[in-house]
């Protein structure tokens, strides 16, 4: 988590900068230089947690304008500067503020202060449990929907194609018509898709393909592999292609880190591939899109080369194990 702590006197500064060493982030004091508003503008656009050492009034008032959604605002807690308290403002769950609360609070002595009704009813929090098993939520508002039922003692029940070790929580059950479901795809059920990042996207390209070029492969991909794309969690190529400029924007464009093989390491992976001479006689190596995204995901194609306007794609997908565990009890 990349972490941004901001204090407004002395005391709250040295606070701010104990718990910055001890959290692995940077301590800044207002006004040295920036302003509250241009650190928290800068923060807020970089940062995944928000952290202000001083009254909640100065933190809601900074971060109003900056408010976009519950699945992509940062976590922001507020601390006084007594560190007798520690109050997560924003992003309790998905962003992981309840989280950075209990951490704060075990380094300073702090009491963590969850306001959140499944955390004060001791329910589960699917959105919590969700970026637990590391899964991107496609339907935000239906998170309500399932907590609702929760908070009012109905069961939810959750469909996987996924074994889920562990004991359910009280009020969840597994079953076929769910209530939330782990999937791949992005066909929508009715039911709170949780998507987990386990796809890996194996890519091949001629030189000086553009980016553009590169967003229409993968859409062709995704309209005809039905997979979704927060399913994706990196790209994987031949080391000769790691610094197309085309595919280094369409990653960083899509948040995707880029992973690169040589092509000993491709011809070592195992499995039964679409073969070129062509590309072959170029790379060294048979195929690199199958290749690269079976050996990034270090599990099982689930797409084969798909070619077009000089780029080859195809999707792999890493072994995946979720269990039930969603807090820290």
């Amino acid at each position: 988590m990349k972490l941004r702590l901001i204090a407004f006197t002395d005391r709250g500064m040295v606070l701010a900068q104990r718990l910055a060493a001890a959290l692995d982030g940077q301590a800044a004091r207002c006004g040295a230089p920036l302003s509250l508003s241009q650190w928290t503008g800068e923060a807020f656009a970089k940062a995944d947690g928000l952290v202000f050492v001083g009254a909640a009034g100065i933190a809601v008032r900074a971060v109003a304008p900056h408010l976009k959604s519950k699945a992509t605002d940062p976590a922001v807690v507020v601390v006084d500067e007594c560190a007798r308290f520690a109050v997560p403002l924003l992003s309790g769950h998905l962003g992981g503020a309840n989280d950075l609360a209990k951490r704060i609070a075990a380094v300073c002595g702090a009491q963590p202060v969850l306001t959140t009704a499944t955390d004060v009813n001791g329910l589960f929090a699917v959105d919590e449990w969700a970026k637990r098993q590391n899964c991107a939520v496609l339907d935000v508002p239906r998170i309500k929907s399932v907590s609702a039922k929760l908070l009012a003692g109905v069961p939810v029940t959750l469909c996987s194609p996924w074994p889920v070790a562990g004991t359910p929580p009280k009020g969840v059950r597994m079953g076929t018509d769910g209530d939330f479901e782990l999937t791949l795809h992005a066909s929508d059920h009715g039911a709170l898709r949780l998507v987990p990042r386990i796809a890996v996207l194996g890519v091949g390209c001629r030189k000086g393909t553009s980016a553009q070029a590169l967003e229409e492969a993968f859409d062709r991909l995704l309209h005809s592999s039905g997979l979704c794309a927060q399913a994706f969690g990196k790209v994987c190529t031949i080391d000769l292609k790691k610094n197309e400029p085309g595919l280094v924007s369409f990653c960083r464009d899509r948040g995707l880190p880029l992973e690169s093989f040589s092509a000993a390491q491709l011809r070592e992976v195992p499995g039964d591939f679409s073969a070129s001479d062509f590309v072959e006689s170029v790379t060294g190596v048979d195929n690199v899109c199958e290749r690269s995204a079976v050996r990034g995901s270090g599990g099982t194609l689930c797409w084969r080369k798909q070619a077009g306007g000089g780029v080859t794609m195809a999707a792999a997908v890493a072994p995946f194990a979720p269990d039930w565990r969603w807090n820290d009890e």
